[in-house]
């Protein structure tokens, strides 16, 4: 005789995680998304994505950390020694209404930097933005969100290798330039800077790749 199977509910905020630990969560539909979201709130050190009705929630590593505050740091140097004026708007989360939700490491409003000065929280009609850094994508789940945002240009770094991905015609394909900086040799210069960083420290590792920039 086959016993009654009782499910166990508990709060998805009451699940532990080890840095570097992924959870993934399928048939969640959007409204349990919304849920989840809310109770995990914002304060917290876990990033989230969804898309095709699965959740997936990481914990990054501290060695996840450091690379993408440098490239974030990296992208402000780009970005005034060009003169472009940008928003930067972190991990926030962006998502496509039933569909879609994702929280980048980093991310910033360039061409779209104008109409998000003053933007307190990211309404509906909102573009997404300009360019995304990961550290570390391994996650199809999270790409496929970026897909359905429509996040224009993503950069990834892993394993001392900087990829970027450009949306054309409905799809990533990778590129060795970036639009944003087409006179920046990006997959050379970042990777090396990081890894130069570990030997000479944060700030002289920021210091070293803006005199590198202003001499290209």
């Amino acid at each position: 005789m086959l016993s009654n199977i009782i499910p166990i509910v508990k709060p998805v905020s009451q699940i532990t995680l080890e840095p570097g630990s992924t959870v993934s969560i399928p048939n969640v539909n959007w409204q349990e998304f919304e849920s989840i979201l809310a109770e995990l709130g914002e304060k917290r050190a876990a990033r989230i994505a969804y898309s095709y009705s699965t959740l997936e929630i990481m914990v990054p590593l501290p060695e996840h950390e450091k690379p993408k505050e440098l490239i974030s740091d990296f992208v402000k140097i780009l970005l005034k020694v060009k003169g472009r004026q940008y928003e930067p708007f972190g991990s926030t989360t962006f998502k496509q209404e039933g569909a879609a939700g994702v929280e980048p490491d980093a991310c910033f409003y360039i061409q779209n930097c104008q109409q998000m000065i003053g933007r307190r929280r990211i309404e509906p009609n909102d573009p997404p933005p300009d360019l995304a850094i990961e550290s570390d994508l391994t996650s199809k789940t999270k790409l496929d969100a970026y897909l359905f945002i429509g996040v224009p240009e993503i950069w990834v770094y892993d394993r001392g290798r900087l990829k970027i991905y450009l949306l054309r015609e409905g799809k990533y394909i990778t590129s060795d330039t970036s639009p944003n900086f087409p006179d920046i040799p990006i997959t050379k210069m970042i990777p090396a800077a990081i890894e130069s960083s570990w030997q000479v420290g944060h700030v002289r590792a920021l210091e070293e790749f803006e005199g590198a920039i202003s001499r290209c």
